[in-house]
């Protein structure tokens, strides 16, 4: 693992939802510097990324004034920079996440909220540093990473379940 840049990450909770997550901020933070470590790409010291923890409602919002898509998700990332920029980027960009979503998504897969939210944390993560999974290939690379960064932070794969 490539040590990662210190990172500053700004989080914003706007929902009181996300009080049933111990340790939030350390989590949050935990998954986001193993992603960084562990995903190869070049980034700038101090660069900023900034997460909002909200609720269903504002993400569907979001969901729908960006994406064109009307109803809730469980998290959407909004890159500030792309390609060879990320180097010299002071700001990595934004990652939002919905906390009705994610309790629901983990008690329907029989994972422990904790966990899940980190996954979708090193997710979003990942797409602020411009991985996709537009094509197989690139779904391959983004689910081989983040199964890497989950197994560094002790957190079982969130894909064996999946054909």
């Amino acid at each position: 693992m490539t040590p990662a840049p210190h990172l500053d990450i700004d989080i914003s909770i706007e929902s009181a939802l996300w009080q049933a997550i111990p340790d939030l901020e350390t989590r949050i933070e935990a998954a986001i510097r193993a992603a960084a470590g562990l995903a190869a790409v070049a980034l700038k010291p101090g660069a900023e990324v900034s997460l909002l923890l909200t609720h269903d409602a504002q993400i569907r919002e979001l969901n729908r004034a960006w994406r064109q898509q009307d109803k809730a998700t469980n998290v959407l990332s909004f890159p500030a920079t792309t390609g060879g920029d990320l180097a010299s980027a002071a700001m990595l960009g934004d990652i939002v996440l919905a906390c009705e979503t994610l309790q629901r998504e983990a008690e329907q897969d029989g994972k422990t909220l904790p966990d899940h939210l980190s996954h979708l944390v090193v997710h979003g993560f990942l797409h602020l540093l411009g991985f996709d999974h537009e094509t197989d290939d690139e779904a391959q690379e983004m689910e081989d990473l983040e199964r890497s960064v989950l197994r560094e932070l002790g957190i079982a794969d969130p894909y064996a379940d999946k054909s």
